[in-house]
């Protein structure tokens, strides 16, 4: 199976839940157990879990990225946006998830969130979903 690709504009540096769209892309393959692999392509960018819940949450993960990796003049990558590298880096560019039974597991409270780092942009994530033989 091919994989699918996620496109999202993003308006701004910050967290976008899409957790709906890759649980919409699972129905559509009737797949009902395997792995589930999210890959983007940029790096100024990452894929990660955090809780869906409280959306402070979000805003407190990008503020203590900021914080620890701020904007500094001192990069050298001419572009002025190593910080959104090294996020990157750190938080990382792919995803494996568990499906049972036509589901992702995943935590009560846990989502599947892009992370842009150096936004607004249009950015790709594949979605591959692989069924156990």
């Amino acid at each position: 199976m091919k994989p699918f690709l996620i496109k999202i504009n993003t308006d701004y540096e910050g967290m976008y839940d899409i957790t709906s769209i890759v649980q919409d892309y699972l129905k559509q393959s009737k797949v009902q157990d395997g792995i589930i692999v999210l890959f983007t392509t940029h790096t100024s960018a990452a894929i990660t879990i955090n809780e869906n819940a409280d959306p402070d949450v979000k805003s407190d993960v990008m503020k203590t990225l900021d914080q620890k990796f701020p904007k500094e003049r001192y990069h050298e990558h001419m572009e002025g946006n190593s910080d959104a590298h090294v996020k990157s880096s750190l938080v990382g560019p792919s995803l494996s998830l568990i499906v049972q039974d036509g589901k992702m597991i995943l935590g009560t409270w846990q989502g599947i969130y892009f992370m842009e780092f150096d936004g607004p942009r249009t950015r790709n994530v594949y979605v591959k979903i692989m069924e156990d033989k």
